[in-house]
């Protein structure tokens, strides 16, 4: 029996609901979905297996027009999801008219490889303008097979599924068939606990946080861990705590309740709060924290 398997590579603007695709591909919440821009600043891979197929899906970053350090490193995850796809799926939202990255949009038209153009949040169109925007997009991605879909609802994700299986080439697998993500529990950790702190705070608080797991200790039962949340100024910290500890304790909370659904286990966890200054754009410091790939 022949074996499929490859890289599929998932980009598009902020927001245009890229995480919620790979979710539902994986069955699993691999990454952090919330209804603010800039949510995923990592490339995550999900890894989807079959008996006779592997997709390993890529999760990328919004695309942005970088403002600082970190922008710049997130933006270096987009452009190295164009090295090595097998298939690259385009994603947009009804509505939208093009890419925030001109650069960006050529290379995707001038892809050598298949380009799966997704249409999502149709639930949220009528059909006129869904029609408008096949033929918007027809047009100026002349070398994609477009899907209307909605990754939310779920609707014609087993079809694009089915499609990328049928795209993919002989191949074994790249990574062991009881494989799901190629990133380790701490990671998963810390983004739940920043998914939290996106949900919980507004304005400029979530985009200056970083997490880092100091402590993951799993025991048959119970798994600890300590979480420090780091920001980039005192003020900033004040506001993380809230009165009397009430806001991180919310968060801890929420993230703890999470992080169970995710392990199947009980969580003891412990947040601190550090002050670690402007780290967003410090090159040092975002390659501990695994965005400088350089």
């Amino acid at each position: 029996m022949s074996h499929k398997a490859g890289f599929v590579n998932i980009i598009g603007n902020p927001n245009v609901g890229k995480s919620t695709l790979m979710n539902a591909f994986v069955g699993e919440r691999l990454s952090i979905i919330t209804s603010k821009a800039q949510t995923t600043r990592h490339r995550i891979l999900g890894i989807v297996n079959g008996e006779d197929f592997q997709v390993v899906l890529s999760d990328t970053p919004g695309i942005i027009k970088p403002a600082y350090e970190l922008q710049t490193s997130m933006m270096d995850f987009v452009k190295s999801a164009f090295e090595d796809a097998d298939v690259l799926i385009y994603m947009v939202e009804v509505g939208e008219k093009d890419l925030k990255d001109e650069a960006f949009f050529k290379r995707i038209i001038h892809a050598k490889i298949p380009v799966l153009l997704l249409l999502n949040k149709i639930d949220k169109s009528s059909q006129e303008q869904l029609e408008e925007q096949v033929t918007l997009w027809k047009e100026k991605v002349p070398n994609a097979e477009i899907y209307p879909i909605s990754a939310l609802e779920n609707f014609n994700v087993k079809e694009v599924f089915n499609r990328i299986i049928e795209l993919l080439p002989d191949s074994p697998p790249y990574y062991p068939k009881d494989a799901l993500t190629d990133k380790p529990e701490r990671f998963f950790v810390n983004e739940t606990i920043r998914e939290k702190i996106l949900l919980n705070y507004d304005k400029e608080i979530p985009y200056a946080v970083e997490i880092e797991t100091e402590e993951f200790f799993e025991d048959e039962d119970i798994i600890r861990i300590r979480a420090v949340i780091m920001v980039e100024r005192d003020t900033q910290k004040g506001i993380i705590i809230g009165n009397k500890g009430a806001a991180i304790k919310k968060v801890g909370i929420q993230a703890r309740e999470e992080l169970e659904k995710f392990f199947g286990k009980k969580i003891h966890l412990e947040t601190f709060v550090k002050v670690n200054k402007n780290w967003r754009s410090n090159p040092f410091q975002l390659k501990r924290f695994g965005y400088n790939q350089k």
